[in-house]
């Protein structure tokens, strides 16, 4: 291979497991509808799906768990090879058996199959063979053959596995829809990292250290004062304890220019008033897009009517926000 050919050959490769992946889609059937919704029964009965399999079917498998778990479906994997070696003491009564194997006659595999089976209630296969032993053994079959390999000796497993895993994929899917899996249960499954923290961080904990206000009844030479003390560039017009509006840097320009003694005037009569504010419950996130909607910087954050702090673009994007 020259370096003229390696964009070509990479672009077939994906032709090919997309064209494979097509195949896939058209074959699901019935079987499949029955697998899941079996799934589903089950796991109204504390039961969990036990994914097994060997080589590269095990370690899409081990992907396959990792969805499911993360996704409010609670999975395990059981390695082909180590099942007869004790390892089938994790399988409880209720617990369904997703087993794959490309060619479904894996001997390490089908050594196993009688025992997975007494000791659960279903066995769902994935197999591009429907003729294997997997598949005639199963309750359910879930067929992944493709036509072709990616790999230009149609040897190493490689269209075949990416139809393994989206299979894996459709499942989780389909079980995230019936049950109901909403944004707020992802996060309990995703409390670290930015997924956790976008979907959970709430605005009190991101108030900045900084608390600038002054009094409604203040003149503005207070606000210079007040602003320039917390580096924030903005203050907010309270008036015991309540939010009247807020005064910024811009607007400090604007008065100066506007008067050439401005010193005396109140900041009640200045102010912006009903600025864009927060409340300390909502989430992180839910501030981000406010100050984004409305190209500003900081954001008044309350607690019910009373005046809590503020909150910084700058602080939420340093953070992971989004």
């Amino acid at each position: 291979m020259n370096s003229n050919s390696i964009l070509p050959t990479a672009r077939e490769a994906f032709l090919a497991e997309i064209n494979g992946l097509q195949e896939v889609a058209a074959a699901i059937d019935r079987s499949f509808e029955e697998a899941v919704l079996s799934i589903n029964n089950s796991l109204d009965h504390q039961a969990k799906i036990i994914v097994t399999g060997i080589g590269k079917s095990a370690d899409v498998g081990r992907k396959m768990v990792a969805t499911f778990n993360s996704t409010g479906t609670p999975a395990q994997f059981l390695h082909a090879g180590e099942a007869m070696h004790g390892d089938l003491g994790i399988i409880n009564s209720q617990d369904i058996i997703l087993a794959i194997s490309y060619s479904g006659s894996t001997p390490e595999l089908l050594q196993m199959l009688p025992f997975a089976k007494n000791y659960s209630s279903h066995l769902i296969a994935i197999t591009g063979n429907a003729d294997s032993p997997l598949a005639r053994e199963s309750d359910f079959f879930i067929s992944c053959k493709v036509s072709t390999e990616a790999c230009p000796m149609n040897l190493a497993p490689t269209t075949s596995t990416t139809a393994m895993m989206v299979i894996g994929d459709a499942i989780a899917i389909c079980l995230m829809q019936l049950r109901k899996f909403s944004p707020e249960i992802f996060a309990k499954y995703h409390p670290g990292g930015a997924l956790g923290k976008n979907l959970t961080t709430k605005v009190s904990e991101f108030l900045s250290s900084e608390k600038p206000a002054i009094d409604v009844s203040q003149n503005f030479r207070e606000a210079i004062i007040s602003i320039t003390k917390s580096k924030m560039g903005i203050t907010v017009v309270c008036e015991n304890s309540q939010l009247k509006g807020v005064i910024t840097d811009g607007d400090v320009r604007r008065i100066l220019l506007q008067h050439e003694n401005p010193n005396h005037i109140i900041v009640g009569e200045i102010m912006t008033k009903n600025p864009k504010t927060i409340q300390k419950n909502e989430l992180a996130r839910e501030a981000l897009a406010i100050m984004k909607q409305y190209n500003i910087g900081q954001l008044v954050v309350l607690d019910g009517d009373t005046y809590l702090g503020i909150i910084s673009l700058h602080t939420l994007l340093e953070q992971g926000i989004h």
